[in-house]
């Protein structure tokens, strides 16, 4: 599987980095290193005025948080894996 998170500057202000940290850290902690590639992307085209867009192999999601950070991975990549 496939994570781009965008860094794009409109994501970037948004927090951006916090959501990478957030997945770095949830792939640790879930043992996922194997089955996971993370990268970053510039924008995708599908900017949203609250939250960050992850792409999730060929699925966007955009408005991504700190705050709904733990949704997103259960529904988008834990689901998807197990």
């Amino acid at each position: 599987m496939v994570v781009q998170i965008c860094v794009g500057s409109s994501c970037h202000i948004k927090g951006s980095q916090d959501i990478v940290e957030l997945l770095q850290a949830a792939i640790e902690e879930h043992n996922l290193e194997d089955e996971i590639t993370l990268a970053g992307s510039f924008c995708v085209g599908k900017c949203n005025r609250i939250g960050v867009t992850v792409q999730v192999d060929d699925e966007v999601i955009v408005g991504v948080t700190k705050e709904n950070f733990k949704e997103f991975f259960n529904d988008n990549i834990l689901s998807k894996i197990r």
